[in-house]
């Protein structure tokens, strides 16, 4: 029987949290003299400058209810961060004690979860992914599952890869996990075929789910992450985050941002179509090796050599990322899904590099 209370270090069981102003007072008429704000107002200039000078709702709440009917949950098994990166430092500090426990990463994964572990001085087992499908190697993770397994990251769809976690693969490793949380990390789930496994929170007391406004919103400068779990675990989260995580600029634009859904939809698709024509002009080309299958909005590339054509791309200013020394993505870089005309300037390049004398001339990119 999966029991939350167990898994928390004894002193975040007992923390008492700050107390905000806000937290006294929860309405929006008033005077408000309670939280040492700046009554008369903003440096800012006035068009810009509009409540600013009031701290913003610590608990988000309007953002979460337009948030909970949107991810088919509720208001109370949702957490909001500075990005999906907080939630993940905040699950670490809360359940792992160092010295003593451990989280488990299955890479090549997102770099976070590694150094948010050895932030908080937490063990760190690995159990690398298995290619060329990049799936788990479930017997190993398995094994690798103690009494002191506080957590356990999956990134489905995975980066750097691109892929999904088998669903059968992730349903075995939450029912063996009987005495760690499992947090799925779904940054690029509106770019698969896949739902969420939000999903199944009511069921599973031991999942998060993480997902971002990051990618398929395209507010990345927002620095605005989602984290669904159980109520329990959430109200752990809101004890121990700072009280006020998240700005009101960031709330006021995102809860704008919600009311677009359709055009997040939109842009979605289009960058699905792209990513399925990159995928394939890049299998044309002859420096290109493999391009893996893709779920997410970029492509794992793998070419001859992988790192002469990252420098040689950055000479022409096409930026890429160049994930060659990573642990099972020798030789490979890693490319997102950009406009058409991105996309088309990369070709060209690459197309150029690979035969000089033949190639069209290189076009400029369009401001």
């Amino acid at each position: 029987m999966f029991n939350l209370a167990a898994l928390l270090r004894p002193h975040i069981a007992a923390l008492t949290p700050y107390s905000s102003a806000r937290d006294e007072y929860s309405g929006t008429e008033g005077v408000f003299l309670d939280a040492n704000e700046n009554a008369l107002g903003s440096a800012l200039p006035p068009a810009l400058a509009h409540g600013y000078n009031r701290y913003p709702d610590p608990h988000q709440t309007a953002l979460k209810a337009r948030l909970a009917p949107l991810k088919s949950v509720r208001p109370d098994q949702i957490f909001l961060g500075n990005g999906s990166d907080e939630p993940i430092d905040l699950l670490i500090r809360a359940m792992c004690r160092p010295g003593q426990d451990h989280v488990l990463l299955l890479p090549p994964t997102y770099g976070m979860y590694e150094v948010s572990a050895r932030l908080n001085d937490v063990a760190i087992r690995r159990v690398p992914l298995l290619t060329p499908a990049y799936q788990p190697d479930l017997p190993a993770v398995l094994e690798a599952i103690d009494a002191h397994t506080k957590l356990i990251f999956i990134c489905s769809p995975n980066n750097p890869s691109g892929n999904l976690i088998h669903p059968a693969i992730i349903e075995a490793i939450l029912t063996a996990a009987k005495t760690a949380v499992v947090v799925i990390d779904e940054a690029y789930i509106d770019f698969a075929d896949q739902p969420s496994w939000t999903t199944y929170l009511d069921t599973c007391p031991n999942l998060v789910v993480l997902q971002t406004f990051s990618k398929a919103w395209g507010l990345a400068a927002l620095r605005l992450g989602m984290c669904f779990g159980s109520p329990d675990l959430i109200r752990v989260l809101n004890v121990i985050k700072p009280p006020y995580n998240i700005s009101a600029p960031t709330q006021t634009l995102a809860l704008e941002a919600l009311k677009q859904v359709a055009e997040k939809d939109a842009m979605v698709a289009q960058i699905r179509q792209e990513r399925a024509r990159l995928a394939s002009a890049l299998r044309q080309l002859p420096t290109v090796e493999e391009v893996f299958a893709s779920e997410a909005n970029f492509l794992l590339v793998r070419f001859a050599d992988a790192r002469a054509t990252f420098r040689q791309l950055t000479d022409y200013k096409v930026i890429v990322r160049d994930r060659s020394a990573v642990i099972r993505c020798e030789d490979c870089l890693r490319i997102s899904v950009g406009t058409p005309a991105e996309n088309a300037r990369l070709l060209a390049v690459l197309t150029y590099l690979a035969n000089p004398t033949a190639a069209q001339p290189i076009p400029e990119l369009a401001h």
